[in-house]
């Protein structure tokens, strides 16, 4: 298990400010109640109902906790009949906890945390195939300029292939629609040379046009909805009642909180090698100019995966 924490090429917002990152983990086993009671002892702070299937810890050492059952029919509970689904479907609907944001620093508590919750009889996405249980990490950006982003959106869609692959997904979330790769309408935009004069405008007109849904693993729209809120609405009706917040909404990896190797600092140290290839300019322009050639038929034989692979495994962006 990686125990320690990796840092991101750039760690400032252009405010000054430090970046950030919400955690969001889901995990069977145990109930939410539980899940607080845990959070409480290990981090300190004061748990407390708040609805039927809605918990929080509140003031412990990373700061308020809200710990819930992870659907949209929660909404819905107070139909008996809803009610009694839920409690049956416990054993496929994940508990999510929620973190405020933390500092990365401060990841080494989440493990901690993690750890006691698998001591407890908490089980991550291996455990049975209709899991699908996810770790989702909400990091902040550098800033609302197309600039600020747009490296990063275009370094993850050309490492995602391989990503997924280093990776190895459990075989439950690749099926459920939930972490959809990127369609290749979407690279060619990204991948294009008149990308390198973008705005903001034409950031959103590209990924509308061909990611609208938040079912990505790198879900760009809360964002975008933080940039031009009624836009982005208009697009994905499913955004109205959603958040927006400056921040990437990075959704691929598993939870595997029962693995005693796996840890929530290599997801992020993961997260910490796409910006890296963002951040490498030449690099980035490799990857560009190879997946134009790809596409046109030019470039080397065999999948995208394979063609990226030399290129990211070489540049020594991934620890």
């Amino acid at each position: 298990m990686i125990t320690s924490i990796d840092t991101l090429p750039r760690q400032t917002l252009t405010d000054g400010g430090t970046r950030r990152v919400g955690i969001e983990v889901e995990l069977g086993g145990l109930s939410e109640r539980e899940v607080g009671e845990r959070i409480a002892r290990v981090l300190g702070g004061t748990l407390k109902q708040r609805d039927d299937y809605l918990w929080a810890v509140t003031k412990t050492r990373l700061g308020d906790f809200e710990i819930l059952l992870d659907t949209a029919l929660r909404d819905r509970a107070k139909n008996a009949l809803v009610q009694r689904g839920l409690d049956l479907g416990r054993a496929v609907i994940p508990v999510e906890y929620v973190t405020e944001p933390i500092l990365p620093t401060q990841i080494q508590l989440i493990d901690t945390l993690n750890r006691a919750l698998a001591d407890a009889g908490a089980r991550g996405t291996q455990d049975g195939i209709a899991l699908g249980f996810g770790v989702h990490l909400n990091i902040a950006t550098t800033g609302r300029q197309v600039a600020d982003v747009l490296p990063t959106l275009q370094a993850f869609a050309l490492v995602e292939d391989w990503l997924r692959a280093r990776m190895d997904i459990d075989p439950s979330r690749r099926l459920l629609p939930f972490i959809d790769p990127y369609d290749a309408a979407l690279m060619d935009r990204l991948a294009a040379p008149d990308a390198d004069g973008w705005r903001m405008d034409d950031l959103m007109d590209a990924y509308l046009a061909h990611a609208a849904s938040r079912n990505h693993a790198l879900d760009l729209l809360p964002f975008l909805k933080d940039i031009d809120a009624a836009r982005v609405v208009g697009a994905v009706p499913q955004m109205e009642d959603k958040g927006a917040r400056p921040a990437y909404h990075y959704r691929l990896p598993d939870c595997r909180i029962d693995d005693a190797d796996w840890s929530v600092a290599q997801e992020w140290s993961r997260w910490c090698g796409v910006e890296r290839v963002a951040a490498d300019k030449g690099l980035l322009s490799k990857l560009r100019a190879a997946w134009r050639d790809h596409r046109d038929g030019h470039g080397l034989p065999g999948g995208w995966r394979d063609v990226s692979a030399p290129l990211i495994e070489g540049s020594g962006a991934f620890l």
